[in-house]
């Protein structure tokens, strides 16, 4: 008996192991109840084996399903990158990249690395989106993503990692702060103050929490903002201080009243890296854009 594996039934898999509900699903994909319950009731039949674990509460996936959701989504990618892949043929185009990359890389490098790209290869589309280091490594592993720049220093599994450009972190605090024009120093030294930092996830605010740990100090947390720009305009307010890329903030120290102090930390000096997923053949638009990133 064939398997009833097809594209419309992993979507209503993946939709129902997000949303914890067959019933969920089925309103997203935009189908009936029992269209959906069926897909799911079929596979599993011909499958010999539970998708699913149902109850009262909604379904969770058994360890089965878990496998089906993660090569799933894999699968799903790759049908939504082959359907646009094709679409942009038809238009002339010469290839689509997804392109996923966290904030400094968004400031310090792309917009200049794009313009030459798209300069030069003007019939290859460049998807971009914003996201944070840790993030990336599974955007790319469940083909949602086709290249990624991390501030990441050993490679996840799966994952090949490229040295691409670096960066240096430093103390930023208000200009009218003690630590304005301090010398050189560990941070360690400034975290008798309250910090303003990015939300959890980023490889930076990582970085500041595990170097508060080591030094067997509290990082004093007083506020977490989704962008440099917001944690500058929080120091300038003289509300505390932050370790920000000094080679993303130009704009802010021009205009506002804050003052940078180098840091001693080895970690401060940052090496941000191209990521692909490994084991696999790269399209030669994905390549393509590479070349530039490292040039």
């Amino acid at each position: 008996m064939n398997t009833p594996l097809d594209l419309a039934t992993l979507r209503v898999v993946v939709a129902a192991a997000e949303l914890g509900s067959i019933s969920a699903a089925s309103d997203r994909l935009q189908l009936a109840v029992a269209a959906a319950s069926a897909r799911v009731s079929a596979l599993e039949e011909s499958l010999g084996l539970r998708v699913f674990e149902r109850s009262s509460r909604g379904v969770r996936l058994t360890p089965a399903g878990q496998l089906l959701v993660r090569r799933g989504r894999e699968l799903l990618a790759d049908s939504e990158r082959l359907s646009v892949d094709l679409h942009d043929y038809a238009k002339g185009l010469q290839g689509h990249v997804r392109l996923v990359a966290n904030t400094s890389a968004m400031l310090e490098l792309l917009p200049a690395k794009l313009d030459a790209m798209t300069r030069a290869h003007p019939l290859i589309r460049i998807e971009v989106a914003e996201h944070g280091s840790l993030d990336i490594p599974l955007l790319l592993l469940e083909g949602r993503a086709d290249v990624g720049i991390v501030d990441m220093v050993h490679a996840p599994h799966g994952i090949a990692l490229q040295d691409c450009f670096g960066d240096t972190l430093v103390l930023v605090v208000h200009a009218d702060h003690r630590l304005a024009g301090a010398e050189p120093m560990p941070l360690q030294h400034a975290l008798e103050e309250d910090f303003i930092t990015l939300h959890d996830g980023t490889a930076l605010s990582s970085r500041l929490a595990i170097s508060a740990s080591l030094a067997q100090k509290p990082l004093k947390l007083r506020m977490q903002m989704r962008s440099f720009d917001a944690v500058c305009r929080m120091v300038a307010g003289g509300l505390g201080v932050a370790v920000l890329p000094l080679q993303a903030i130009g704009p802010q120290l021009a205009s506002l009243p804050l003052r940078t102090v180098s840091l001693t930390d080895p970690w401060a000096a940052r090496t941000h890296r191209i990521a692909l997923r490994s084991g696999q053949d790269a399209a030669p638009a994905t390549l393509t854009l590479v070349e530039f990133l490292l040039r």
